[in-house]
């Protein structure tokens, strides 16, 4: 293999695909990225066998052919050289990179032992979405995972497909987000409804590796799913596991109704939490107004401190606990500039959302009292 490529757009690629590759795995190959060069077109890939991610830049192809390097150590070379024009060739599992002005030999792995990247097979149709709206709505929920070798489903984004719409889904069964993304955002050739478990680790890689705003074409078959743009292909296996039933949970009917400016909110919850309260536990209750409401937080031996926020009140406010950082995440996930908490009572889970909804919602459990 001998090639001439553009280091920004090497350095994009390793950058991408480096966060498939395996740094802890028993099989040394996983630790690599694979790059071939065939056709006028060089492909980087990783894998760590549960999740492949491949990327494709232009470059000059000299001699086709495939080398496979230390992720770590490529991406440490690439991006530290200050010259734009690399020239790269392998010589018996070596990859050669020369500037003018420096040169490196780094011992690689015979590409002949890299795993095979899976594709999709016999698809039942596919959906098409831009790729910033997808990594949007992916960044609404994936905080509410959590990975579990007991419970793996919890460690997953749920995919509903209906007709009219596609739903993103995750818990870790003291917190909820639920987005939906409406028809008119996508087109879709999918022939059935669906529901799947794409792993949390592929889902943060979607976030991380679609940057620009291409068309994601989503397929999948009984075991795997594949998420492609013009340059970039991730494929991953779906988990089995059955997901929480997790629409009996979401409260319906509310004893109290508050409005508060996003921003603010968020800034009072983080005040709370610079205590550092070992529980992470806030309260939030209705002033005697019924015109803000009281965030405050005490912890024994470090001090207390209250937030009087201005709010629209509706109905009834018990006081509640929360732990801070469940109820930041949701705060920070609400698109536009006012939140709107639905509240039982005390010891059931609150609901928040935008006021005009915006298709997203979060719920999330409160501390219970002994």
């Amino acid at each position: 293999m001998k090639l001439v490529v553009i280091k920004s757009h090497l350095k994009d690629a390793i950058g991408i695909v480096s966060g498939a590759s395996a740094e802890n795995a028993n099989l040394p190959v996983l630790k690599n990225i694979l790059i071939e060069a065939k056709g006028g077109k060089i492909t980087l890939a990783a894998t760590n066998l549960e999740l492949a991610l491949e990327y494709t830049i232009l470059g000059k192809v000299l001699e086709p052919g495939r080398a496979t390097i230390p992720a770590g150590m490529l991406a440490g070379i690439i991006n530290n050289l200050q010259t734009e024009r690399l020239n790269l060739e392998e010589k018996n599992n070596s990859l050669d990179i020369k500037t003018d002005n420096y040169h490196a030999a780094l011992q690689g792995i015979s590409a002949d032992e890299f795993p095979l990247i899976p594709k999709v097979k016999n698809p039942k149709g596919a959906l098409v979405i831009k790729a910033s709206f997808l990594r949007d709505a992916l960044a609404q929920v994936v905080f509410a995972a959590q990975p579990s070798e007991l419970r793996p489903e919890l460690g997953s984004v749920l995919f509903v497909y209906t007709i009219d719409s596609l739903k993103l889904v995750a818990t870790d069964s003291f917190r909820l987000a639920e987005k939906t993304i409406p028809k008119q955002e996508f087109s879709s050739t999918q022939k059935e409804e669906f529901r799947i478990l794409v792993p949390l680790k592929t889902a943060q890689e979607l976030i991380r590796a679609f940057r620009d705003d291409e068309d994601v074409t989503i397929s999948h078959d009984e075991s795997q799913i594949s998420f492609s743009t013009q340059t970039i292909s991730l494929v991953s296996r779906l988990l089995d596991g059955r997901f929480p039933d997790y629409e009996a949970i979401i409260p319906k009917k509310f004893s109290g109704e508050i409005s508060v400016p996003k921003e603010e909110f968020i800034s009072a919850i983080k005040l709370s939490g610079a205590l550092g309260t070992r529980a992470g536990e806030i309260k939030i209750a209705i002033h005697e107004n019924k015109k803000s409401i009281i965030i405050s937080c005490v912890e024994q031996g470090v001090g207390e401190n209250t937030y009087a926020l201005p709010a629209r009140v509706h109905g009834e406010i018990h006081e509640a606990s929360f732990n801070w950082r469940y109820l930041l995440d949701g705060a920070r996930a609400i698109a536009g500039e006012e939140a709107w908490i639905g509240i039982v009572d005390d010891n059931k889970p609150a609901l928040l959302k935008a006021p005009n909804n915006g298709g997203y919602f979060y719920v999330v459990m409160p501390i219970l009292k002994a």
